[in-house]
């Protein structure tokens, strides 16, 4: 078998003196696949991904064993020029909140430029025209006026949809998504999942997602990693995890699962609200 893309063996995780967060995870992510990793908030999906690229609190984090190897390459302990060359080069990541993630300072255009300057070296002008490019490629409307916009002036959609830009500038071979549509309203997260899905076809790059929302992996991912407590407990293929779970713990995750019908309103139910020709306008003349 070729050897995969991505390889973690035997991963621990721990924060100062206390016990791991992260206990021994084997996961392998092919060329092209995509894996989901889920569990409740607190099992160690984030901090499993975060140590990809060594984005913990170091040196509070710690690893006390394991192998982070990509493209046959050791990462867990690499020298910062090698980590460096691998952050937003090779792998990129999108984070769960835009909004703590995006320098609420800079423009989008410098802030999807610094990725480019880093790894490209690219010239201002070349920068900003493919600054504009991936703009379009994410499907942001009028890219030219975003180039100057900053976060703030942003919706939720169109922030993540800059972060997707950002990890997507280099054309890296690996995306992580950590929990990228759960700050997000059902139709936009339908429409992030959407672009995620059609990029990764047209670049052909592998996507590790992370989430706690099962219906959202049943769609994405080609294999699932089930983790509770900093372990792996189950995984396999998604329709036979989904059909045939094996590990009582996957088991209560899928029953958790909302399900029925909503109630049906009482057609003669008293208005409690009306609006008409409601609208909201922010004026925006300049400067701060």
């Amino acid at each position: 078998m070729a050897e995969p893309l991505l390889s973690i063996r035997g991963l621990q995780v721990a924060f100062g003196d206390g016990a791991p967060a992260v206990r021994g995870v084997d996961l392998d992510i092919a060329a092209g696949e995509t894996v989901g990793l889920v569990g409740e908030s607190g099992s160690g999906k984030s901090v499993t991904a975060h140590s990809v690229l060594q984005l913990l609190p170091y040196p509070w984090a710690r690893h006390p064993a394991g192998s982070i190897r990509f493209r046959g390459r050791e990462l867990l302990g690499a020298p910062e020029p090698v980590l460096r060359e691998h952050r937003g080069g090779r792998i990129g990541m999108i984070f769960q909140e835009p909004m703590s993630s995006l320098n609420p300072l800079h423009t989008v255009e410098k802030q999807i430029r610094e990725t480019l300057l880093v790894h490209r070296g690219l010239d201002r002008v070349a920068a900003r025209r493919r600054v504009r490019g991936l703009l379009e490629q994410v499907q942001l409307p009028d890219p030219q006026r975003l180039l100057s916009a900053y976060p703030h002036q942003l919706s939720g959609g169109q922030r993540q949809r800059v972060m997707i830009a950002m990890a997507l500038a280099n054309e890296p071979d690996l995306l992580i998504a950590d929990e990228p549509t759960t700050a997000l309203d059902v139709t936009v997260q339908a429409q992030i999942l959407s672009l995620l899905a059609d990029l990764k076809a047209r670049l052909g790059m592998a996507l590790l997602f992370i989430t706690h929302d099962l219906d959202v992996i049943r769609l994405v991912a080609d294999r699932v990693c089930v983790m509770r407590q900093g372990e792996i407990v189950e995984r396999g293929e998604v329709q036979r995890l989904f059909s045939r779970p094996e590990h009582p713990y996957t088991r209560q995750l899928l029953a958790a699962r909302p399900a029925g019908e909503p109630v049906a309103t009482d057609a003669q139910a008293p208005v409690l609200l009306h609006g008409a020709g409601v609208r909201v306008h922010f004026p925006v003349r300049g400067g701060l």
